[in-house]
């Protein structure tokens, strides 16, 4: 199967380069077992707010370990009361010359809390194996299990601490002690069954509607028990943050249960107006996720320059989150934004090198590239992949702010810190307001919808002023004449869609694609795995926009720059091998930024085309994920200098 081999190779590939990265005079500890890290979370379960609370609280560790030795920094958590929790730490010589306790205390500190963190995941075999062969290629003793660090031994240093960081998570909100399972949350609507057609029903057209599978698959590729997976995160809110203000923060009941909720951005639109008929700002932002599906045909002969000469370059500041600001951002029929892009690389002061492919193979190598990653380490993983990245890149220097160039160790140990802050706090606003608004899906919403019929012309058969909007050559009626119409012109009337066709479309992955064309709306489908749909959350807000836009605020900041090191940064998806679940790219696609602020706006777009979601949950993500991203920084930054 594609699928398995692709994942095999990727897994191995990434081990070697971790093992590789020992042996690096060029990757510091702080970096080894960030890649150690990274690979767990690819062989765990898809959840972004665990993964993004893990990588913070594994890089404020190992942040606080080098405060120890470096006494110019002020340390996190040691001494420190974190949410009435306080974690002593006496100040002790060890009998280790510096880097080598160091090293050390870090390789224990990381061993003793991946080993914790991770041992539930359905991998862990694998990542068991990685974490021992990596510890024992230092020459580490995984039997010595000491915390008596005042005797001078840098080892037990680093056992206390993980201890008294596992101890903090087991009071920090997250319910941790439970799986992190839901206590208070019960979804409103009843299941959407996937196997049939339509909406089915909905109890509450404005809130969150659960799927049923025959088999769930996350974007790790695990198989979830049930055939139902649950709301993950909705209570995720009351997790103690990193910099998030309290000032940001309203506690808003529903069903009895206070949400926090940090950054409110006010209520999505709801399903009908107040005349009791659909609600044109509802409609407008569901039905462009499958206008936008009409884009996802490498055949239809429309290309575009996808490198930074033509995309990038979006202001949307000022910008408020009702229609007629979203109509300035993004394009409708033809897709994307409305961004001109960059005349010249302000690096090189060259022109960008112009990069024309077909629009059906950029959007859907993004919609699967941003997905959860590459190598499905999730969104906030995903930005540590690009860090590191930035950080290999032969024309970046290590200099925090641009200003002062720092060692291997003492970047990856500050930039970790930041971005684990920055990812940590995007996964409670972002799932705080999840959890309170409990917004619909677009696969419910257009679904929904279609089956009420059309409100555009009461003259015309099937309308419902609760119905979708017609617009022609994308939304329109099945007439007698369709091939859509049925043997007994069951159909006629109905709602149909140009849009990707889906997976019924596709017998072979290797050899096929679905390509875009007229279906029943009832059964429309996002481009995304059919084992997996849709994510198993509320829609409002964006967890990938405010991840992203968090993430390259940081990036922007840490490196004292807008811009990639060189003025780009690029992915390559190699033709017919990089898509999972269908044929393609038809040719080799390099994904291409200028800015980090180009890359996350990338990835908020690829929510739209992948079928996730409408730009009303987009805008609002990146408008909060800025704010995140500098407070963050801003905040990271305060511990570095006494």
């Amino acid at each position: 199967m594609k699928l398995n081999k692709i994942y095999f190779l990727q897994l191995v590939f990434l081990f070697l380069i971790a093992l590789k990265s020992l042996f690096s005079q060029d990757h510091s500890i702080a970096r080894t077992w960030n890649e150690v890290i990274l690979e767990s979370i690819r062989n765990d379960f898809a959840r972004p707010t665990v993964h993004a609370r893990n990588l913070f609280h594994m890089s404020a560790m190992t942040y606080d370990i080098w405060t120890i030795f470096n006494k110019k920094s002020k340390p996190y958590f040691l001494n420190q009361n974190k949410n009435g929790v306080y974690i002593p730490y006496e100040e002790t010589s060890y009998d280790k010359e510096n880097e080598k306790a160091l090293h050390e205390a870090i390789s224990y500190a990381s061993y003793r809390y991946l080993y914790h963190r991770y041992e539930v995941s359905p991998k862990f075999k694998k990542t068991k194996d990685l974490i021992d062969s990596v510890f024992c290629s230092l020459g580490y003793d995984p039997n010595f299990k000491s915390t008596n660090y005042k005797d001078g031994n840098s080892a037990a240093l680093g056992n206390y601490i993980a201890k008294q960081v596992i101890d903090y998570g087991w009071k920090d909100g997250s319910n941790e002690k439970y799986f992190y399972t839901n206590l208070f949350y019960e979804p409103v609507n009843q299941p959407l069954i996937l196997k049939n057609p339509g909406s089915q029903e909905i109890n509450d057209p404005n809130r969150w509607q659960p799927l049923a599978f025959e088999k769930f698959i996350d974007q790790s590729g695990n198989e979830i028990p049930g055939a139902v997976p649950p709301f993950l995160g909705p209570e995720w809110g009351q997790t103690w943050p990193f910099s998030l203000d309290k000032n940001d923060l309203k506690s808003m009941n529903r069903d009895d249960f206070n949400f926090p909720v940090y950054y409110d951005p006010g209520p999505p639109p709801e399903f009908l107006d107040s005349d009791c008929k659909i609600n044109s700002e509802f409609w407008w932002n569901h039905s462009y996720v499958s206008i936008w599906s009409s884009h996802l045909d490498p055949n239809d002969d429309v290309l575009w320059d996808i490198s930074p000469a033509g995309i990038g370059n979006l202001d949307f500041s000022n910008i408020k989150y009702n229609v007629e600001s979203l109509k300035g951002i993004y394009n409708r029929y033809d897709g994307g934004d409305f961004s001109n892009g960059y005349k010249i690389n302000p690096i090189t002061n060259k022109p960008y090198k112009k990069q024309f492919v077909p629009r059906g193979d950029y959007t859907r190598v993004i919609a699967e590239f941003w997905a959860d990653g590459p190598d499905s380490e999730t969104p906030p993983g995903h930005w540590f992949t690009i860090l590191n990245y930035v950080s290999d890149h032969n024309e970046f220097d290590l200099k925090f702010e641009g200003k002062k160039k720092l060692t291997n160790l003492e970047w990856d140990i500050k930039a970790y810190f930041i971005l684990g802050g920055a990812m940590h706090d995007a996964a409670i606003a972002a799932w705080g307001i999840k959890g309170f608004y409990d917004y619909i899906r677009p696969i419910s919403a257009i679904r929904m919808m279609s089956d009420h019929g059309q409100s555009s012309d009461p003259n015309l058969i099937n309308y419902s002023p609760f119905g979708i909007k017609l617009e022609k050559g994308y939304v329109e009626l099945v007439n007698e004449k369709d091939r859509l119409a049925g043997k007994r012109k069951e159909n006629v009337g109905k709602i149909k869609l140009r849009a990707w066709k889906g997976h019924d479309y596709i017998s072979n992955t290797e050899t096929d694609n679905a390509g875009v064309g007229w279906i029943l709306a009832e059964n429309w489908w996002p481009y995304q795995r059919p084992t997996f749909v849709t994510p198993n959350f509320a829609g409002y807000i964006s967890g990938h926009s405010t991840y992203s836009r968090a993430a390259a605020e940081v990036l922007t900041l840490l490196t004292g720059s807008e811009y990639f090191p060189g003025g780009i940064g690029e992915y390559t998806a190699k033709k017919n091998k990089f898509l999972v679940f269908e044929e393609g790219p038809t040719r080799d696609i390099k994904i291409q930024w200028a800015t980090y602020r180009d890359a996350s706006n990338q990835c908020s777009l690829s929510r739209i085309w992948g079928g996730i979601h409408p730009p009303v949950d987009d805008l609002p993500g990146r408008v909060i994920g800025e704010k995140i991203g500098i407070k963050a920084f801003k905040y990271g930054k305060s511990f570095f200098k006494i």
